[in-house]
């Protein structure tokens, strides 16, 4: 670094010195010189090749830019290639592919590769009940492997678990994880089945009856959308537990709007008695509800009392 600094300082003092009397007033050896006219070349702060020479820095951090930009949008534009050809093989030719209505995927690595080939397919939404899947180290880190590829192509990810699971330091920490990667997390106090739906075009489940570990993959889009509605059903009664949220509790204004909206006042009749605008308890209302992770003001109501909040 030294040496590279003194050569260059001594090339612009004077250009056209030879390499050998550059050397001998640098007191350095050949591998320390040529080194240090290697890191000048490669700065951009002397030619590629031809006589050893000083280039302005403002030049070298102009040609530097300009190839990093090059570069760059070579990059992006292969990315560009890449996804749009992603794209169409999922649209054009996965389709195609023939299977069957019904199929049994029996053993722990068939059915993670169905996952993780479930997760690379979603292009919308990733629905899950987790009641008593492994909470081993490992099979979490391959769950979360997982659901990053489903987030990473912007899909809606949900997913309930039983709030016993979160107990457990490990999962509590994968579900805290997950959220913070845009996952949206509830918890039930029970949950009867495992089961899995993927872009409402397919779902999987547990096999009945069956030795060791096995799962149903269905494909019908009638059975998918039942299987969808009872995830559904179970969602709409779910709520976020308080690891997940935010805010600890709601200010005061926010907190006397709960009580009035669980006392079953309308927006005006809140506003009138708390002396502010419709708009403003609307605005209020919106902010309970996205804090709680509630779909409606009722559900809102049903998530603050479990948390004490009211």
């Amino acid at each position: 670094m030294e040496t590279s600094a003194a050569l260059y300082a001594l090339l612009l003092a004077d250009p056209g010195r030879e390499a050998a009397d550059l050397r001998a007033e640098l007191g350095c050896g050949e591998d320390e010189f040529e080194s240090a006219v290697g890191e000048l070349r490669a700065l951009g702060l002397a030619p590629a090749g031809g006589r050893l020479t000083a280039v302005p820095v403002d030049t070298a951090v102009r040609a530097l830019l300009a190839d990093a930009d090059h570069r760059f949008a070579e990059l992006a534009d292969r990315a560009r290639a890449t996804r749009a050809a992603v794209d169409r093989l999922h649209t054009d030719f996965l389709p195609l592919r023939t299977a069957p209505a019904h199929e049994l995927v029996r053993g722990p690595d068939r059915i993670a590769a169905l996952l993780e080939d479930a997760a690379r397919g979603a292009r919308t939404e990733a629905l899950s009940l987790r009641p008593g899947q492994d909470r081993s180290p490992g099979a979490l880190a391959d769950k979360l492997a997982r659901e990053r590829i489903a987030l990473a192509h912007r899909v809606e990810l949900r997913t309930i678990y039983p709030v016993a699971a979160l107990h457990r330091p490990a999962v509590l920490a994968h579900v805290q994880e997950l959220t913070a990667a845009g996952a949206r997390i509830r918890v039930a106090h029970t949950l009867p089945l495992w089961l899995i739906v993927v872009d409402a075009h397919l779902a999987v489940l547990p096999a009945p009856g069956e030795a060791g570990a096995a799962a149903v993959v269905v494909r019908d889009p009638a059975v998918v959308g039942v299987v969808r509605e009872l995830f559904e059903h179970f969602w709409a009664a779910a709520w976020i537990p308080p690891e997940l949220l935010g805010p600890a509790a709601p200010d005061d204004r926010h907190r006397e709007v709960l009580r009035l909206l669980a006392a079953g006042l309308t927006d005006r009749a809140i506003g009138r008695k708390l002396e502010i605008s419709d708009r403003t308890v609307r605005r209020l209302v919106a902010d309970l509800t996205a804090d709680l992770g509630a779909d409606s003001r009722f559900q809102a109501g049903v998530h603050a009392a479990r948390l004490g909040w009211i």
